[in-house]
């Protein structure tokens, strides 16, 4: 199963077509509800990093996706604080090890989790190349399933699922985000790309034949699209989203 599963996410070119795959592998493994989220922004003050810059992926049902991330709930909640300074997997059971020592927020987050029976589950955190990254994924029993039965699942297969895991996350950031931001036409894409390679703004018209003020326009849709207020930046944030050099 997970040679076959692997193929077709490395063939994939679609971010939709890998996270249906991979919904559909781990329902199989007993974890039938995910939560993936990732960021390249985080700071010291900003952890999980700025919500409009990071993509969430999922399969749970609308109304506790709204509560739990569109409702910020997730900022709070107990695994992310376990996944702020750790990376590999974690048993929820971890919750039950601090629950002497959890906020009064974490203890929203926790009465929201079993409002929607998302109760027993594994968290895993990704290592990442860079220092401001971060992925996780929350991975939730069938609903009614204990952490025990949950925990035995994981003895068994824990470490192939680990794997399948890390796989997926490294296909899903290496496909363009447009998820997060709105796309880049290809004119804005195609004019950042060569500011990435050291060209001026009448280099690039030179080069595209159009006059300077068309590519100072392309730059300036460009960066407000990317909500950033330099070329450098857009420059930047774009290459993070995968939104150039990817052809």
């Amino acid at each position: 199963m997970m040679l076959d599963f692997l193929k077709e996410i490395y063939e994939s070119d679609n971010l939709e077509e890998v996270w249906d795959l991979h919904c559909r592998a781990m329902a199989e493994y007993g974890f039938p509800r995910l939560i993936y989220g990732y960021t390249r922004y985080t700071t010291p003050n900003s952890p999980t990093g700025p919500r409009e810059d990071s993509l969430f992926l999922t399969n749970h049902d609308p109304g506790y996706f709204k509560r739990f991330i569109e409702d910020g709930l997730y900022v709070k909640a107990p695994m992310v604080r376990w996944a702020r300074e750790f990376t590999g997997s974690c048993s929820w059971n971890f919750v039950k090890s601090v629950m002497d020592d959890l906020t009064p927020e974490e203890r929203e987050v926790l009465a929201v989790n079993k409002e929607f029976g998302v109760t027993a589950g594994y968290t895993i955190c990704f290592a990442e190349g860079t220092s401001r990254a971060k992925g996780v994924i929350a991975m939730a029993g069938a609903p009614g399933a204990s952490q025990d039965e949950v925990d035995a699942i994981w003895e068994k297969h824990g470490r192939e699922i680990e794997a399948m895991n890390n796989v997926v996350h490294l296909k899903i950031i290496s496909l363009p985000h447009d998820k997060v931001m709105p796309r880049l036409s290809d004119r804005q894409r195609e004019v950042l790309e060569w500011v990435g390679d050291g060209k001026t703004n009448q280099d690039i018209a030179v080069i595209l034949g159009v006059k300077t003020a068309t590519v100072e326009k392309h730059l300036r849709l460009a960066r407000e699209k990317l909500g950033v207020e330099t070329t450098a930046q857009a420059v930047l944030k774009a290459s993070f989203l995968n939104q150039i050099y990817t052809f």
